[in-house]
């Protein structure tokens, strides 16, 4: 079982991207494209930790941390994965309290297939102009990945309230 922290989207950018990538996705059936419900955008990654260790120190962490509004907007590759890229204002900083960029550079995106070589420089070319709505995350979540015959399955172990910017009596 591996632990990390992520954001999730709303179901209706979940819709609009799956209406969006639906042709791409019978077109193009080499990746192993992400099941929606797999779909999150990663603070931090724990591997193997204790739930319960791991939801306290999140829960001291993120404590006052601002709902960011996030939107997905681009894609690109690294490795074997084909992600869409996701621009916030606050998105790093909060990414870093959950422990983001201890090991690299955190790069903010939520990722759609893996490939098993390179990807092909036309999949991050041909979804370059999708633009999400834009999205408030109020929560942030622990989930659990675990390693099953029919691949990862995820799980919420903990959710983490986020602040509103307008319950605290203005925008920042």
């Amino acid at each position: 079982m591996l632990l990390f922290s992520a954001l999730l989207p709303p179901d209706q950018v979940v819709r609009s991207l799956r209406a969006h990538l639906a042709p791409l996705q019978e077109e193009v059936t080499a990746p192993r494209w992400v099941p929606p419900r797999q779909w999150h955008v990663t603070l931090g990654f724990y591997g193997e930790a204790d739930p319960d260790e791991r939801v306290e120190w999140l829960t001291k962490a993120l404590a006052g941390h601002h709902a960011p509004t996030l939107r997905l907007q681009g894609a690109g590759a690294f490795s074997r994965v084909l992600y869409l890229g996701v621009y916030s204002e606050g998105l790093t900083e909060l990414a870093t309290a959950a422990g983001a960029g201890d090991e690299r550079p955190y790069l903010p995106h939520l990722t759609i297939a893996r490939t098993e070589g390179d990807v092909p420089a036309e999949l991050p070319k041909r979804l370059g102009g999708y633009v999400s709505e834009p999205w408030t995350a109020l929560e942030a979540v622990l989930m659990r990945s675990e390693l099953t015959g029919s691949g990862s399955r995820y799980s919420i172990v903990a959710r983490f309230p986020l602040e509103s910017r307008q319950a605290g009596g203005g925008a920042a």
